[in-house]
């Protein structure tokens, strides 16, 4: 998406943030644990902005060579224009800069967009977490990279040349 802006997550996002969760899902994060993303050692928390205004997100968390995304939100009526790609992707080239390997998230099983949007970037799905969301019982379909780094030396079309990470 042209004129998309995707750099780290600073303190002062967050309120922004902490409203478009609440916007994005049932059960929101809420900000202290936004703000816990921000200032962690181990989390690698992204925003995306257009026209200067945050409309996407995706936290993250790093141990030794794995990570695991926590959340990722894009503002509802701009949902399938490729946000959450872009997103993703950056995300996935920096993990990859950091050493990851593998990289881990789950997934509403009803969630079938991210799903498909998931596996083009390279996920496979691999269990699943039976009423792993509390707002319903809901399963999650737990997905991962198994190899990062084979799959960052290849070009995609999801690929974010020179994004502001």
């Amino acid at each position: 998406m042209s004129g998309l802006e995707i750099r780290e997550m600073r303190e002062s996002d967050v309120e922004a943030v902490a409203a478009l969760d609440d916007r994005c899902f049932e059960v929101s994060w809420g900000i202290a644990l936004f703000q816990s993303e921000v200032i962690s050692p181990v989390s690698v928390a992204l925003v995306a902005l257009r026209d200067r205004r945050i409309v996407g997100y995706l936290c993250s968390t790093l141990v030794m060579d794995e990570a695991h995304i926590g959340t990722l939100g894009v503002e509802p009526k701009l949902q399938g224009l490729g946000i959450g790609g872009e997103l993703m992707a950056a995300f996935l080239n920096n993990a990859a800069m950091l050493g990851c390997r593998r990289v881990t998230l789950e997934v509403r099983a009803s969630n079938l967009s991210a799903q498909r949007l998931y596996r083009r970037l390279g996920f496979l799905p691999i269990s699943i977490r039976r009423r792993y969301y509390t707002d319903n019982d809901e399963d999650a379909v737990v997905m991962w990279i198994e190899d990062l780094r084979a799959r960052a030396a290849q070009p995609t079309s999801n690929s974010t040349p020179g994004a502001n990470v």
